[in-house]
C-alpha cells in the first residue's frame, strides 16, 4: 500500500501562491492516478485536480486556470502549484492515490490578509 506525506501549505495573502507536494512511498508511485482534494472547515471534501499515469489532467471549475497539478515519478511526488489563490480557497489540502483508499494526513492552506 502506498503511504503518502503533504507539505507545503503556509498561511498566504490573497492573490499570492504557494505550491504544494505529495511524497509517496511503499509502492510503485507511477502505477496510481494521483489526486488533490481539500476540505474546508463545515464543507465536505471536495476534488481539486487530477493527474493519471499518462499525465492527463482536470480540475474543478473553481480552480480551473489558477492551479496546475504535476507529477515527477522519479522523485515519487504529486504537487500543485496554486497561483492567484483567493480567501475561499482555505482548506485542508489532501492527496491520494486514486482508487487505493490511500490519503496523506493533509496540509492546511490559509488565505488571508
Amino acid at each position: 500500500q502506498v503511504q503518502l506525506v503533504e507539505s507545503g501549505g503556509d498561511l498566504v495573502q490573497p492573490g499570492g501562491s504557494l505550491r504544494l507536494s505529495c511524497a509517496a512511498s511503499g509502492s510503485i508511485f507511477s502505477i496510481y492516478d494521483m489526486g488533490w482534494y481539500r476540505q474546508a472547515p463545515g464543507k465536505q471534501r471536495e476534488l481539486v485536480a487530477v493527474i493519471t499515469t499518462g499525465g492527463s489532467t482536470n480540475y474543478a471549475n473553481s480552480v480551473k486556470g489558477r492551479f496546475t497539478i504535476s507529477r515527477d515519478n522519479a522523485k515519487n511526488t504529486v504537487y500543485l502549484q496554486m497561483n492567484s489563490l483567493k480567501s475561499e480557497d482555505t482548506a485542508v489540502y489532501y492527496c491520494t492515490a486514486l482508487h487505493t483508499g490511500s490519503w496523506g494526513q493533509g496540509t492546511q492552506v490559509t488565505v488571508s490578509s
